[in-house]
């Protein structure tokens, strides 16, 4: 895939007039994100884009047809599934929302021999107390953009994180965003310096991708009564 250069141009990234078209209507008014540095929105600049991490993008569409949205986002670089329920889920709880982005779950793997089992059970925590409130989950499945030799061997841990999601995604009717073969995943500018974190420009994707899976889910037939 040829290099993109700017937000302008770039066929994956929709613009502020779309977005906002996308999410009219969209019924929520409180929009949580918590997790890891995904939720947080670590990542270097990226030339021709906005340093403005996914969460924000997000957020800022959605403010377009509500105002009054509030927006909290407790995401914590090199968060655990455990340091969430115990450093942010309270946090969110306690904030209301209706709307909850839950990433989280890599750090887990980075033990010699991760415990998937404690891992489950943690996701499966975080999403069902959430769920229990009544808010709507979105959450999503990593791309497959693990390279060199500090992401490489983690690649089939992501794989196995991502059929733990999706099952938790399916159980508590959330909406998914699935990155692992997205096109993204091809460029050869996506990740930042640490090799681990997208780049602003993938920010700018993942927020394209997320709006319009959060557009689709607000749809009348996607609705409970």
């Amino acid at each position: 895939m040829s290099h993109i250069h700017t937000e302008a141009n770039d066929p994956l990234v929709i613009d502020n007039a779309e977005a906002a078209r996308l999410l009219q209507g969209a019924p929520w008014r409180r929009f949580a994100v918590m997790g890891d540095s995904v939720a947080e929105g670590i990542g270097d600049p990226s030339p021709g884009y906005a340093t403005s991490p996914w969460a924000d993008r997000v957020a800022a569409a959605l403010r377009v047809g509500q105002p009054d949205l509030e927006y909290l986002n407790t995401g914590r670089m090199g968060a655990a599934t455990r340091s969430v329920i115990r450093h942010q889920l309270d946090q969110v709880i306690d904030f209301g929302p209706d709307l909850v982005h839950i990433t989280c779950g890599a750090n887990d793997l980075w033990q010699s021999d991760p415990d998937i089992e404690a891992l489950a059970h943690n996701l499966d925590h975080l999403f069902r107390t959430v769920a229990k409130q009544g808010a709507q989950i979105s959450t999503v499945a990593f791309a497959d953009a693990f390279i060199g030799p500090t992401m490489g061997p983690m690649r089939s841990r992501i794989h196995t994180l991502n059929e733990i999601v999706r099952e938790l995604a399916q159980d508590y009717d959330a909406i998914l965003l699935d990155l692992w073969e997205h096109p993204l995943r091809l460029r050869t500018d996506l990740l930042s310096a640490d090799l681990v974190h997208f780049a602003m420009s993938g920010h700018a994707v993942v927020a394209s991708e997320m709006i319009k899976a959060l557009a689709t889910a607000a749809q009348p037939r996607h609705r409970v009564a």
